[in-house]
């Protein structure tokens, strides 16, 4: 690969993400990890940290409800064994998980779970209507009966499998004296069945087993839906710290070792050849090379290197080997803390409460207290406990969250399919909730509004034989200028000229002879020339002056009709960027973008998205670089394109599957229909209620006429969601 071929031989300061002073000595604190299958909502949350930080030992924990994980920040001599029986104690099953493994597996089991119940509930679902049907149709006595056991053998078997997760957070809860959506939910079914066990033994002419899994049925149905859009969200900050390096090359003495990277220690000499990434932070001690940045700052160019010169974990050495002093190692290097930054970043954003969560808070409550009120009053009144018992089934299947749980999963789907017809991949729950409340909008620059590839723009201000003599030397090369270049004077038809002993000096370029004259292709004081502002190649052939083959940074399609768009809309519109001064007021200058910010580093973006914030903004940040992931978990919604970095890709909650920019003023609108349709979902439900509700009270409303009302309303929730469609 040739040279950097823009002036100047230190980085940009924008580029360096590690600080010069001596690394921070490792803390004597512990980060235990706890796996929590049970939480489902912000209340959730707040009662798993509230309850480990009062634990004796505990600095700090934080929950991330996508993940249902919880870090903690304790003393060394606390262990996991010592908070998993606190969590226990108020309801939450935890397990011990170890910090560095990934989810995906327990997640993919889950989804696969549900699935299978959902089938299970489904398929006896059906079986028991076709029984039903031959009672609706005049069976009596004998035959009646019989269809009612029959039905009682397939519902009884078929629920206690399907209602499983149900009931488990049901009774977490209960034990605990708390209420939460689950427990009238496991009431309804339980009456429901009990009900009917009652009426079969009685040979009654009622069982309500159809109503019951019917039930069972929508509730798994809503509760896939929601697994489904949560599918996708996995940790950024695990993605950061899978670039870090296992193994490196000591020097000690004049001799190489492999060593594993945590036994390195601040001041040790390390190799790092061409093709390696570093592993530690560290200072230049000999060697010439280029590195390639694009992880930390989302820039393309590679930049140069030489003695003297910082360096951080996780960027790459791309052309001649180099020997660097650690100055930070383990917990310590840039890529470690902005792994740290992601992290905080990713549980703050799960704090965000839906408006499911909100309804739920009220709800549950209101639903026990009816349905009780409603047992005692008619057993009063009738004396009955028969029909005391029925009319409470009745109310508490009634009155079941069903469409309550459907609302938001059905909008979510329904709006991520139209948005996957124009391009976009909704990853997170509750993304275009947060998409439909934001105000600004912060872009970064490179790989974002840019196509960030380098484009040769004044290919015809040369000769063809300066052109023959140019690609000579650009195709021994894969320095993104020189493929540029290749690419361009291919595509003209230029053939190369017979340039003999090209040989490439790392960080500077590539030289060669062409009819008994020196020719040089790379950086501007290598050739001679004086760098001018703009992105540049030089090409030197024997002593006549240099030529400069200049080069532009494209927009992306859509780019300037995006911004518009947002501006338009009433959105404030930012660019942060780590590249130069020059190149990022050009761009906004372009755009029409009047606050923009250059040379950023990744927390000086994360530090401006959080200033916003307090600002009481709410953000949307696109990006797509390794320096933008602490950003884009920052931000109160987030989106990358495919094109992004394996980190910011999952740090983002929408993935941009294209390379044109205007549908994210789409997904704006979109997202603020999809809100205006869950809340008008809410209302239906509501409504429902209202007028369902009082005839369940009154004894008009048997248990199979509640579960049909309540099969209705979540259709018709459901039709409601297929609006946006």
């Amino acid at each position: 690969m040739t040279a950097q071929l823009s002036s100047g031989t230190a980085a940009c300061p924008g580029c360096l993400a590690t600080p010069a002073e001596p690394a921070r000595p490792i803390p004597d604190d512990v980060q235990i990890a706890l796996s929590l299958p049970g939480i489902h909502c912000s209340a959730c949350i707040a009662t798993v940290e509230r309850e480990l930080n009062a634990h004796p030992g505990v600095e700090d924990a934080r929950v991330n409800l996508t993940l249902k994980r919880a870090m903690i920040k304790a003393a060394p001599d606390t262990r996991a064994a010592d908070l998993i029986p606190v969590l226990e104690r108020a309801g939450f099953e935890a397990h011990e998980l170890d910090p560095g493994a990934l989810s995906a597996t327990q997640a993919d089991k889950a989804g696969r779970d549900l699935l299978m119940r959902l089938a299970v509930a489904g398929f006896a679902s059906m079986n028991v209507m076709l029984l039903s049907v031959s009672v609706w149709s005049g069976a009596t006595d004998a035959t009646r009966d019989m269809f009612h056991w029959i039905s009682a053998a397939i519902a009884l078997p078929a629920i206690a499998f399907s209602a499983q997760p149900f009931f488990a957070n049901a009774w977490s809860a209960l034990r605990v004296r708390r209420l939460n959506m689950d427990v009238p939910i496991t009431l309804a079914i339980l009456l429901a069945l009990v009900t009917s066990l009652w009426e079969t033994a009685l040979s009654g002419e009622h069982a309500y087993f159809d109503a019951a899994l019917t039930l069972t049925f929508f509730l798994l149905a809503g509760r896939y839906l929601d697994y489904r859009t949560r599918a996708a969200a996995r940790s950024a900050a695990e993605e950061l710290t899978a670039l870090e390096v296992p193994r490196a090359i000591r020097i000690v003495d004049g001799v190489e070792a492999e060593v594993a990277v945590a036994d390195l220690k601040v001041g040790d000499l390390i190799l790092v050849r061409p093709g390696g990434r570093m592993p530690v932070d560290g200072q230049i001690v000999s060697g010439q090379s280029e590195l390639d940045r694009s992880l930390l700052t989302g820039e393309t160019l590679p930049v140069f290197a030489e003695a003297g010169q910082l360096v951080s974990a996780g960027e790459v050495n791309l052309t001649g080997p180099l020997t660097l002093r650690a100055t930070a190692v383990g917990q310590d290097t840039s890529l470690h803390r902005m792994a740290d930054l992601v992290a905080i970043a990713e549980s703050g954003r799960s704090r965000y409460t839906s408006l499911a969560d909100k309804a739920a808070k009220l709800y549950a409550p209101g639903v026990h207290i009816l349905s009780a009120l409603s047992f005692v009053g008619w057993y009063i009144y009738s004396g009955d406990l028969r029909t005391a018992l029925n009319i409470a089934a009745a109310v508490l299947i009634i009155t079941c969250p069903c469409a309550l749980g459907l609302a938001v999963p059905a909008v979510t789907t329904a709006a991520s399919g139209r948005l996957f017809r124009k391009g976009m991949l909704i990853k997170h729950a509750t993304a275009l909730e947060r998409l439909s409340e934001t105000d600004t909008v912060v872009f970064d620059k490179t790989g974002t509004l840019t196509s960030g590839a380098p484009e040769l723009v004044n290919l015809g201000d040369h000769t063809r034989a300066q052109v023959e003599v140019a690609l000579a030397l650009a195709e021994a090369s894969a320095h993104p200028l020189s493929v540029s270049l290749a690419k361009a004077a291919r595509q003209a038809g230029i053939k190369p000229a017979n340039v003999r002993d090209i040989t490439e000096v790392p960080g500077y370029g590539a030289e060669g002879e062409y009819r008994g004259q020196p020719v040089r292709l790379g950086r501007a004081a290598w050739v001679g020339a004086q760098q001018g502002a703009e992105t540049s190649a030089w090409l030197a052939i024997g002593d006549d002056a240099p030529l400069a083959f200049r080069y532009s940074d494209a927009l992306r399609p859509g780019a300037d009709e995006a911004v518009e768009a947002l501006r338009a809309s009433g959105k404030l519109v930012l660019l942060i960027s780590g590249d130069s001064m020059g190149a990022v007021r050009a761009l906004a200058e372009k755009l029409g973008i009047t606050d923009w910010v250059a040379e950023a580093l990744p927390q000086d973006k994360a530090q401006r998205i959080q200033d916003l914030r307090d600002q009481g903004r709410k953000v949307l940040m696109v990006g797509d670089g390794l320096n933008d992931t602490a950003a884009l978990a920052a931000a109160h919604v987030s989106i990358s394109p495919a094109s992004a970095l394996d980190a910011a890709r999952v740090a983002s909650d929408i993935v941009l599957l294209g390379n044109d920019l205007l549908p994210i003023a789409d997904a704006c609108d979109t997202a603020i229909k999809a809100t205006r349709r869950i809340r008008e979902n809410f209302q239906i439900a509501t409504v429902y209620n209202v007028i369902a509700v009082p005839l369940a009270v009154i004894g008009l409303a048997t248990p199979l006429i509640a579960a049909l009302a309540m099969s209705t309303s979540s259709i018709t929730v459901s039709l409601n969601a297929l609006r946006l469609r």
